[in-house]
């Protein structure tokens, strides 16, 4: 029957984010002072991903962009994935795993952050976002699920990773969305007490 199919995703995602809080959620709150410190200095956040992290990615700057729950002022992010003139004149140019480094050494710079997602954890234009991040002295928290693949062995030991403990990439990405409302949070109640 179809509800005993439905329970069964709602318990594993409740099982999996359990488990994510119960892993990371000490780098979660890291990660969020690293967002705000960024903030505090003038810095921006920029996010990229592919498929459904791609997605995440527009989600999370919009939500600083505009407001999370609580009206507060505009805060400074870019979502990578969205300009299409960009992302296919590069791909077009050089290759696809160019698409986000070449948009990062045009407009990052210290202070800023990159949210980088990767569900496999196994995306090339990922992991070489992460070393142009770090060529433009930028922090990076990658938001990644099963072992961390290339995107994890990217990361420098400033970095943070916020890798989801599951193997299977709908749980991971649903435990993605909710780490990122939370930085949100973190991010809202730290610099305007909302």
């Amino acid at each position: 029957m179809s509800i005993s199919r439905i329970e069964t995703i709602f318990t594993n995602s409740m099982i999996v984010k359990q488990k994510t809080f119960d892993s990371i959620a000490e780098q979660i709150a890291l990660a969020g002072d690293k967002l705000v410190q960024s903030l505090l200095t003038e810095g921006k956040i920029m996010a990229c991903g592919n498929g459904g992290s791609a997605a995440d990615s527009q989600h999370f700057a919009s939500e600083l962009i505009n407001r999370f729950e609580a009206e507060r002022p505009a805060l400074p992010a870019i979502a990578l994935t969205t300009d299409t003139s960009a992302i296919t004149s590069i791909a077009n140019d050089y290759q696809y795993d160019d698409i986000f480094s070449r948009q990062i050494h045009a407009l990052g710079r210290e202070p800023d952050v990159l949210l980088a997602i990767s569900t496999s954890g196994q995306s090339k234009s990922i992991s070489q976002a992460i070393e142009a991040a770090h060529e433009r002295d930028m922090s990076v928290i990658a938001l990644t699920g099963k072992n961390g693949g290339i995107v994890a062995q990217a990361l420098s030991e400033n970095d943070i990773e916020l890798r989801v403990p599951s193997e299977q990439t709908a749980r991971i990405q649903e435990s993605h969305i909710t780490i990122i409302h939370a930085l949100c949070d973190l991010i809202d109640h730290q610099l305007f007490g909302a």
